[in-house]
Order: structure tokens, then C-alpha cells, then sequence
């Protein structure tokens, strides 16, 4: 028999035991189809009206007029924002938001349209809790709009008294005409900017810790030299015949998220799905080769796990997508280049979102290829341990 068949028969025999060990424990099916089903379904329903709606509210209305209930009733009707309390003071609003009945609330002061309609510049103040941000800053937009639109409105009122026409008005009141036009994104679905990466986020965790464990419980067991015995000695068809059916699994999974998130809920995809079908296959394999150097380097099954949760976690804070790199520190917009998920999200924000050529994103490709590359550095180190080291408990 040829070397080239013996090396195929040892990875189909490797290869079917690892889909024999992958049926036999229920750990695989939940890491590997169960957890991230329930993500995507998860993150992508509990977004799924785009911005959060109705956040909770309160007015402190110590006018009591026409004019100030008109400015509740209107608040209330902003999408974002639900008035569900009217307090009699600040001191009791303030408590309310401290006890996070409310994220926030808006005060209007005793004489406020008496004081506006003979321009003696009444002050409107509104409050707002920053411990939450995206409640905050969205409670903080309806409630500058609305303090502005009741101004525009005053300062309409008395135009209109001293003879202005409603084209004299509105020119005085709004002298440029501000039209914007959000790109990508133009429905500001908050969803649409969280899911693209969160999803494939959690799918690059979960890659991590199953890569570790596959290999690291193969040393706990005190199977790994049967494993190797297996592939003829090579470490190279070891891991080759192991990660194979973990790569169909986990790009499968990975598939999925593409066809729900640009197919079925119509997510912006402007290049088409294809170059976001290579894209996850990519992150597929370099999540396990980033798997396989965690192993390599600590060839022990807690620390190995450790190591891959750590990372995973950490890619989330430092791909881009909840805070810019470019105002991070350098040496943190450095080490941002060294985690699979931060090269993803750039490839999905010149794909997906700005619909640009492939060849556009070659970087981020060849570190993702880069990657893929790095287990050669440390299989030796990994046969040796699969070979030598003994688990201690």
C-alpha cells in the first residue's frame, strides 16, 4: 500500500472517531448546536423592534398648564420613551430614578408659559441616568428634541403675534434645513448593529472552548496515544482528522446565522451572502487554530479552558463594534489585531454594510490566514505533551 493511502485511511479512521466521540457526549451537541441556536434566537429576539421602546419616564410638572401638559402628552408620544409617572417635585422623581423605577425625567418650572410667551427665556431641564447608556442617551435625544420643539414653538407663537407669516416664521426659527441620511444602517436598528458581530462572537467562543476540550479531555482520559496510534504518529492527521467534522459542524452553524440574519430577517448584505458565507468559514478556521495554540501552549485542560473563555471574552470589548479602536490606546489598537473576531467585523463592515469588493478586504483576510498557520509552531510541543504529560486532578 502506498504512504498517501496509509495517510488517507489513518484520517478516515481519525476522523471517524471523532464523529464517534462528538454522537457519545452530550457536551459536543450542546456546545456545538444547542447554545448557538439558542443565541441567535436569543440575541435576535430581544432586538428584534430595532431600538428599545417605551423606556419608563417621568414629567415633574410644576406649571400646570395647557402649554406644559401639551409637552408631556407629546414626550410620551415619542417612540423611545413612555411617560409612565407624574411626580409633584424633583425629589421624588430623583428617587424614583434611584430605585430605577424610571430612566429619567423632565421638569417644568413653576410660570414656565407665562414666562415663555413674554420672552423672559423660561429654562425646561431634563435628567437622565447614565449608569444605563443606551437608555440614557435615548431618553436624553426625546427629551432635547422635545425641550427644542417646545422653544421653536414659543418663539413661533410670538412671531405670529407681531404679523410674521408661517414662511417668515419657520425661516427665522430654522434658518438651514438639516437633512440626514444615516448609511448602512438607516432604519438605526440597534439590532442590526449588535447581531452581526455578537452572534458570530459567541459561535468564535464556542469554537475556542470545544477546540480545548476536544484536545485537552484526550489527555485527561489518557486516550491521546491511542489517538495518536490512530493517525500513524502524525500529529499533523491527529488533528487534521479530529477538527475536520468540528469544522462541518461549527461552519453549518455558521451558515445558518448568514441565511437567518441576511435571508430571513433581511439584514443590510450588500455584497451578497457569499462573501460572508468565506468570511465565517475563515473565522471558523482560524477560531480553531487559535484553538489548538491555546492547548498547545497550556496542555492542561483547565487552564486551556481558561485561557480560551479569557479570550473569547475579551474579543468582544476589543473587535470595535461596542467601542472604536481608533480611540482606544495604541498599544490596545495593536493588540486588537490579534483576535480572530476584530478582522471579522472589519470584513463584515466592507462586505456586508459598505458592499465592497472582496480584494478590498485582503488584510484582513491574510491575518485571518495567519491564523490558520499559527499550530505549527506549537505541534511539537502539543505531541510531546500528548505523549509525556499526566494529568494531574
Amino acid at each position: 500500500m502506498k504512504q498517501r493511502e496509509k495517510k488517507y485511511i489513518a484520517l478516515w479512521l481519525v476522523m471517524k472517531r471523532e464523529c464517534r466521540r462528538l454522537v457519545s457526549r452530550p457536551l459536543y451537541l450542546f456546545c456545538m448546536i444547542i447554545a448557538p441556536l439558542f443565541c441567535y434566537i436569543f440575541f435576535t429576539t430581544l432586538m428584534d423592534s430595532g431600538l428599545p421602546q417605551n423606556l419608563p419616564a417621568g414629567v415633574v410638572d410644576m406649571d400646570n398648564s395647557t402649554t406644559s401638559r401639551n409637552l408631556a402628552r407629546n414626550l410620551d408620544a415619542f417612540s423611545q420613551t413612555g411617560v409612565v409617572a407624574h411626580y409633584s417635585n424633583v425629589t421624588d422623581a430623583r428617587i424614583a430614578v434611584q430605585e430605577g423605577k424610571i430612566y429619567g425625567f423632565f421638569y417644568i418650572p413653576q410660570g414656565m408659559s407665562a414666562e415663555a410667551q413674554s420672552q423672559r427665556q423660561p429654562k425646561l431641564s431634563f435628567y437622565t441616568n447614565y449608569s444605563y447608556l443606551i437608555a440614557g442617551s435615548l431618553l436624553f435625544r426625546d427629551m432635547k428634541m422635545m425641550g427644542e420643539l417646545a422653544s421653536g414653538a414659543a418663539g413661533r407663537s410670538v412671531l405670529y403675534a407681531k404679523g410674521a407669516t408661517e414662511d417668515q416664521a419657520m425661516g427665522f426659527l430654522q434658518p438651514i434645513v438639516i437633512d440626514t441620511h444615516p448609511l448602512n444602517n438607516p432604519w438605526l436598528n440597534y439590532s442590526v448593529y449588535l447581531c452581526n458581530t455578537l452572534i458570530p462572537g459567541v459561535l468564535m467562543l464556542l469554537i475556542f472552548m470545544v477546540t480545548v476540550y476536544s484536545i485537552g479531555v484526550e489527555i485527561k482520559d489518557r486516550t491521546a496515544r491511542q489517538w495518536l496510534r490512530l493517525s500513524n504518529n502524525s500529529i499533523y492527521i491527529a488533528l487534521a482528522g479530529k477538527l475536520i467534522p468540528h469544522t462541518v459542524v461549527f461552519f453549518i452553524m455558521g451558515a445558518f446565522y448568514n441565511v437567518y440574519l441576511y435571508s430571513f430577517l433581511h439584514f443590510p448584505c450588500n455584497s451578497g451572502i457569499f462573501p460572508m458565507l468565506f468570511a465565517t468559514l475563515c473565522l471558523v478556521l482560524a477560531s480553531q487554530c487559535c484553538g489548538v495554540i491555546m492547548i498547545g501552549v497550556l496542555p492542561t485542560l483547565r487552564l486551556g479552558l481558561s485561557f480560551a473563555s479569557l479570550w473569547g471574552v475579551i474579543s468582544f470589548s476589543i473587535s470595535g463594534f461596542s467601542f472604536p479602536v481608533m480611540a482606544m490606546h495604541p498599544l490596545l489598537q495593536a493588540l486588537s489585531n490579534l483576535f480572530p473576531l476584530r478582522h471579522y467585523f472589519l470584513i463584515y463592515v466592507d462586505q456586508a454594510l459598505n458592499g465592497y469588493s472582496m480584494a478590498y478586504s485582503w488584510p484582513n483576510y491574510m491575518a485571518l490566514l495567519i491564523f490558520m498557520m499559527l499550530p505549527f509552531f506549537v505541534v511539537h510541543r502539543l505531541k510531546e505533551a500528548l505523549i509525556y504529560y499526566k494529568y494531574i486532578p
